[in-house]
């Protein structure tokens, strides 16, 4: 069996117990760094083969895993911190893995973004995940541009160097919202620093960030400035029969078609 295996984002004690299971019964570790996942397995007293699969050699690495995977190998594919193929090498090993008809599965745990939800105390009933940002402006505008209308959390992955500029852009494409940078999760000096984007996030950028920002207001319909009866009417005039008015004007105003029957008596 292929098993991507979560691994902790910053404090070692938050690997659970089957990750360690499947770590120990694993013919062979496939990471994105070797020298990173030596320094996990040391702690939990666990020796493996280790070989590197990430950005650059991703689909090569592919090739490798499928063929250890017919031989019947226990094969544990690893990033350096949470869940392997999200913002991490991985994806063309699942396509890889499927193009083959070869099952895999997940060893869940830690994940930065979903942590850094929690901790930014933002709405989370929903929300976008968008990862890092392009390095081109250009790209990255058209990225925000694209996500702009969104009326959920927007969670993005976000390196120290890039901090100031990501949250510029965010500014330019988004206008001014309320924001949270959350960073060093699970660790001594975790931090959760609310902020807006006009304003910007002060002081020096150290270590990985979860950038969380307010989705887009819901923009006000003109028609809830009418009057109840006046919205039936507005729709009536538009040539639909008097049940489809009142549930337009139900679903434009947020209310259910009962709170509004009345105005079509009203009319009659």
């Amino acid at each position: 069996m292929v098993t991507f295996v979560a691994t902790p984002i910053g404090n070692l004690k938050d690997i659970t117990l089957r990750a360690l299971d499947v770590l120990r019964g694993a013919d062979v570790i496939f990471c994105e760094d070797t020298r990173h996942t030596l320094r996990l397995l040391n702690a939990y007293e666990i020796k493996k083969p280790l070989f590197a699969c990430h950005k650059f050699n991703e689909a090569a690495a592919a090739e490798k895993i499928v063929a250890r995977a017919r031989a019947g190998e226990e094969v544990a594919i690893l990033s350096d911190a949470g869940m392997p193929v999200i913002s991490d090498p991985g994806n063309a090993v699942c396509l890889a893995l499927r193009s083959a008809g070869i099952p895999y599965t997940v060893a869940p745990g830690a994940t930065a973004f979903a942590c850094a939800l929690v901790l930014s105390g933002m709405p989370a009933d929903k929300f976008t995940f968008l990862g890092f940002l392009p390095n081109k402006k250009s790209e990255k505008m058209r990225v925000l541009q694209r996500y702009k209308t969104l009326d959920t959390t927007l969670l993005f992955h976000c390196a120290p160097q890039d901090v100031d500029d990501d949250i510029a852009a965010m500014a330019e494409a988004f206008g001014d919202r309320a924001a949270c940078a959350v960073r060093e999760i699970t660790k001594l000096h975790e931090e959760s620093i609310p902020f807006t984007l006009a304003a910007g996030l002060p002081g020096e950028k150290r270590g990985e960030y979860v950038l969380a920002v307010a989705g887009a207001a819901e923009a006000e319909n003109p028609l809830n400035a009418l009057s109840p009866a006046e919205h039936i009417r507005h729709y009536m005039a538009q040539g639909l029969d008097k049940r489809e008015a009142l549930k337009r004007a139900a679903r434009d105003r947020g209310v259910s078609k009962s709170e509004l029957y009345r105005y079509t008596i009203e009319e009659d």
